[in-house]
């Protein structure tokens, strides 16, 4: 069986929410392709993510939410 991508997205989206008060970011790639880019901001508790195809910015305060999106990129 494939190991779970939704799993890892989630994971590293926690880990980012564990930083005091620096915005962390990271980037999802498929294939070394880069799809998204995403911002955890601890001032406002919110994710903000950037596509990179579209340059789309969208914000989300559920790491649930955010989560499905980049894993329907990455799919």
């Amino acid at each position: 069986m494939k190991a779970s991508v939704l799993t890892g997205v989630i994971q590293r989206l926690e880990t980012m929410t564990k930083t005091n008060e620096t915005i962390e970011v990271r980037r999802f790639e498929l294939e070394g392709v880069e799809k998204c880019q995403v911002a955890y901001l601890p001032n406002e508790d919110i994710f903000e993510m950037t596509d990179s195809q579209t340059n789309t910015v969208f914000r989300f305060d559920n790491i649930d939410l955010v989560a499905i999106e980049i894993f329907d990129l990455l799919d």
